[in-house]
């Protein structure tokens, strides 16, 4: 910012949006009324027979005196307001930029504002300043009618936006707000009085009577006592914070025993900080104004200076609250609000100025959204929508930005087009998959990241955030080459690399900067050192001497060893045979406590969950209780101990600070019990996930791919299609192929398959894609266990991993139909192994021919998926396949993809190919045969025709 210049100069103002100027201009008499509404979708797949329910959009009405405007359609609520409000902007001809205040304007405004608040008639109005007001006048002695100028500026918002407009750098600077409001009553002598150096600001002339008691008539002259818990933080980080309790009467002015605490004459000599947390929150700092306190008074308002407060700078509570604050302060949750003029207070205890603490770190503002600080860790990798507990990356890292006084991070979203990804293919870069996002059977891999390679066009997305200062000031960005299936993974997936770096980073705040950068590299992640110096690392040092102080000098770094490891192990209760394994969806119930060390046994209890959930392998809990629940089985318990974390997540967890810190004066460890309650078996393509790469599902489609290679086919029907992940993936590669078709019952499945596949074959703007030899593509809504002569003599048919969700005498059907009727030249059937199951699952293998009632109880832990009704061993496929072939007249060949034929326990998928021997003649086929039509044909494309509906 330019250092001279008068107030006409352009100047940086904040802009108000539409809405904001509607309330500005018509307060009360502006009326929003939003609605949810109902409208066409987009055609995004001509031609499907299936309606489709589009998403949820809102319009707003917008009631004036003089007119109503009714806004377009929008997703989010508040979209639709903000439109609604600028066609009512427009409507009656004001421009928001040109309408905002000028440097002077805005100069004078705050004089007017000022010489309001010291109005008759803003004293009975009710804003939380005109409390203030009310309760100086019962104010004893010479502070009586004194108003302490750091509340105005901390509870009316009106002069902190006038400010700044005339001077951005107030928002750095928030004491800076002070100097303008006293140099703007120093501008009203005839209204108040502001002697020099006083902290505070008097009504010139008493209040009329009348305005007095209808003011505070309402106000109860009895006094009651309140009692408030606070914490006090000292400036010297040797001395420990302490609790400290407030006795506040009704009658009084409580920043009056504030001051008294920090051993103050009176409350005009309190400095208040911002809140703490939320912006409607009244947790605030208080400390002690330097007994001359250097205003600047210049006539020059553009380039007033921030004057550097005397004193010590207290480290603990100026990392906490984002704001420089000096000496001695105490914390505290208290004040007037909108709502009413009682005196709003909460208590604030020793453990939330540790939850405070530790909610300046992204792990910890995970730990404290799953309520589990001695329990729960911010997973390595977002997984499943459904599985991940807790906070989502995305909401932690805005909080982290918040925390820190950052803009809100920037996601940008884009589509991965198709060239893009055949670039990266023919490039011959791996492209980073991560574990797994929104588990869907339709996925192609299984999983909701996706191999660029096989990227389909307009589904894919990649994401980048950028994480900028107040100033706009770029900090750090970060842009993995990821494909994800969805939007919601790509931003979750980004915004957790950036936590997960963040947090490595706290652990060592001073490695050298070259290991900064190269650990960024590791996630990808650039960072701008000197604007992350300035806005971020200041703080983090002042976190590393609050941390050093809370450890009561202890090495900290002997704590992230001691921390993960669990000592005296002990498991009880029968072994029920249920296991958990990497990815599975875990319930628990546990408790910690501390215990002494040593003859005489003392606990106290700091944290217990009844109902505890998180998934195995991600990293989601501390790693010495994953290690022990590993060991466990569904209805065992364990206690086990370990040794210290730091002492700040102690606290942070205890509810009885004080029997806490009396613990921690003494030789003593932590003590976990746990029952293990449930367990929630990963999905197969999970499961398969942890294993293969690529998934075991691209390894099928390739397999495919090779047998129509091999055999020139020109068709292909895909029964039990699902979503078309198949069809989808075969469209990424050169084949012969020229017709595909495919078959499922479900509805919502074939919806998705028709959009994907018309997003793909519509594209004919790059005449390489592999798919432009696909001259026709159909869907079709039926069972596979019915018969429809429109399919006869196609190629080749698959269907893989599919007969296992049918029954096995459905399984036996749809082999008899396909080969008897379909009469497919070739066939491929794959279906998961049962064998390999103890390998993917780690659990003990049982025979299927147990007892039936065992056989259900225990199915959901021996079958990869939930919704599988059999799984077949290697002999069971090949006596069916082998009896199969042999009644039509089909030889058949036994293959797999993931493991090895030769090694035990064989291929995971195991694989049956079937090659049709003699070709029938076509009139062998009976006349009911050749006009059955079983199939609803619920989408259909040709490349010569527009697309059809049925």
């Amino acid at each position: 910012m330019a250092t001279g210049g008068s107030l006409a100069q352009a100047v940086r103002k904040p802009t108000l949006t539409p809405k904001a100027i509607i309330h500005q201009r018509f307060g009360g008499k502006a009326s929003f009324t939003v609605e949810e509404v109902e409208e066409p979708t987009q055609n995004e797949c001509p031609g499907l027979a299936i309606l489709q329910k589009g998403p949820c959009l809102y319009r707003c009405t917008l009631e004036l005196s003089d007119f109503t405007v009714v806004s377009g359609s929008f997703k989010k609520k508040k979209d639709a307001e903000q439109s609604a409000a600028q066609m009512a902007l427009e409507k009656l001809g004001i421009n928001p930029s040109a309408d905002s205040p000028t440097a002077e304007e805005a100069w004078r405004e705050l004089i007017a504002r000022v010489k309001y608040i010291f109005s008759n008639e803003f004293l009975s109005a009710l804003h939380p300043l005109s409390s203030h007001f009310k309760a100086a006048l019962r104010r004893i002695g010479d502070a009586n009618g004194s108003v302490p100028a750091s509340v105005i500026a901390i509870c009316d918002g009106k002069p902190n936006n006038l400010c700044k407009i005339i001077n951005p750098t107030v928002d750095s600077h928030p004491f800076l707000v002070l100097s303008y409001i006293m140099r703007a009553a120093a501008g009203l002598q005839e209204l108040v009085v502001s002697p020099e150096g006083r902290f505070s600001i008097w009504r010139k002339d008493p209040y009329p009577p009348d305005v007095i008691e209808s003011s505070i008539s309402q106000q109860s002259d009895v006094a009651e006592c309140i009692t408030i818990m606070a914490t006090y933080i000292p400036c010297s980080p040797e001395k420990g914070v302490e609790p400290v309790v407030l006795n506040i009467s009704t009658t009084g002015y409580y920043l009056d025993v504030i001051a008294q605490k920090l051993g103050l004459s009176d409350g005009n000599m309190v400095l208040i900080s911002r809140s703490i947390g939320k912006a409607s929150s009244e947790t605030r700092f208080y400390f002690a104004a330097p007994k001359s306190y250097p205003l600047d008074m210049s006539s020059d308002l553009l380039n007033a200076k921030a004057v550097t407060l005397e004193g010590p700078l207290n480290a603990r509570a100026t990392y906490i609250c984002g704001q420089d604050i000096y000496g001695d302060s105490i914390l505290a949750s208290i004040g007037y609000t909108w709502k009413g003029q009682d005196l709003f207070y909460e208590d604030v205890t020793l453990q939330s100025y540790y939850r405070m603490l530790i909610s300046k770190i992204p792990n910890g503002v995970y730990k404290l959204s799953r309520e589990a600080i001695l329990a729960a860790e911010l997973p390595l990798t977002f997984t499943t929508k459904t599985n991940w507990k807790g906070s989502f990356p995305r909401e932690i890292l805005s909080s982290f930005c918040r925390q820190y006084r950052l803009l809100e991070p920037a996601f940008c979203i884009s589509n991965s087009p198709l060239k893009a990804s055949l670039e990266l293919s023919r490039s011959n870069k791996k492209p980073e998959v991560p574990e797994t996002a929104e588990q869907e059977r339709e996925y192609a891999n299984g999983n909701g990241a996706v191999d660029a390679k096989s990227t389909v066009f307009g589904s894919s997305f990649t994401c980048e955030v950028k994480i900028y200062s107040r100033c706009r000031a770029l900090i750090l960005e970060c842009a993995p080459n990821i494909l994800y299936k969805k939007q919601n993974d790509a931003v979750q997936s980004v915004s957790l690399k950036v936590l997960s770096w963040l947090n490595t980073y706290f652990k060592d705040t001073a490695m050298p900067l070259e290991k900064q950068k190269q650990l960024a590299n590791v996630f990808g992640i650039k960072f701008y050192p000197q604007n992350f110096s300035k806005e971020v690392v200041q703080c983090l040092s002042v976190y590393n001497c609050q941390k050093n102080d809370t450890l009561g000098g202890k090495d900290p770094e002997s704590y992230d060893v001691v921390e993960n490891v669990a000592t005296s192990v002990d498991i009880e209760g029968p072994d029920s045979g249920l296991c958990p394994s990497s990815g599975s969806l875990l319930c628990v119930s546990y408790s910690v406590s501390l215990v002494t060390k040593g003859d005489e046994l003392r606990k106290e209890l700091l944290e217990s969950i009844e109902d505890f959930e998180f998934e195995m392998g991600t990293g989601a809990v501390i790693p010495c209780l994953e290690a022990v629940v590993s060991q466990m089985s569904v209805g065992q318990s364990a206690c086990f101990y370990t040794e210290l974390p730091p002492e700040d997540l102690v606290l942070a967890a205890a509810k009885d600070s004080a029997n806490a810190l009396a613990f921690l004066s003494s030789p003593c460890c932590l003590e976990y019990s746990i029952i293990l309650l449930r367990v929630t078996e990963p999905p197969e393509d999970r499961m398969e996930q942890a294993l293969f790469s690529p998934p075991l599902s691209k390894q099928r489609v390739e397999y495919a791919v090779r047998q129509i290679k091999e055999s020139c086919v020109t068709s292909l029907v895909d029964f039990g299609c699902g979503s078309g992940s198949l069809l989808e993936s075969l469209l990424e590669y050169p084949t012969s192929l020229e017709t595909i078709a495919g078959v499922d019952i479900s509805q919502k499945s074939l919806s998705r398959a028709a959009k994907v596949l018309h997003s793909k074959l519509v594209m004919k703007s790059d005449p390489d894609a592999p798919c432009r030899s696909i001259k026709s593509a159909i869907l079709y809504d039926g069972s596979i266990t019915d018969f429809d002569s429109r399919l006869c003599g196609f190629d080749l048919g698959t269907c893989l991993e599919v007969i296992e969700h049918m029954e096995e005498d459905q399984a036996c059907l749809f082999g008899d139909i396909v080969l008897s009727s379909f009469r497919p030249r070739i066939l491929i059937v794959s279906t998961p192994n049962y064998e390999y199951n103890v390998i993917l699952q780690k659990s003990n293998l049982t025979s299927q021919e147990d007892d039936p009632e065992e056989k259900i109880q225990s199915q959901s832990c021996r079958f990869r998926n939930h919704d599988h009704k059999f799984e077949w061993t290697r002999e069971q496929f090949k006596q069916w396949a082998s009896e199969l072939a042999v009644r039509h007249n089909y030889s058949v060949e036994f293959s797999g993809v993931g493991g090895a034929a030769d090694q035990e326990p064989g291929y995971a998928s195991q694989i049956a190919v079937f090659r049709r021997g003699i070709q029938p003649k076509d009139d062998d086929l009976g006349e009911q045969e050749v006009y059955a039509c079983q199939y609803k044909a619920i989408w259909e494309w040709n490349r010569s025709k527009p697309p059809v509906t049925n």
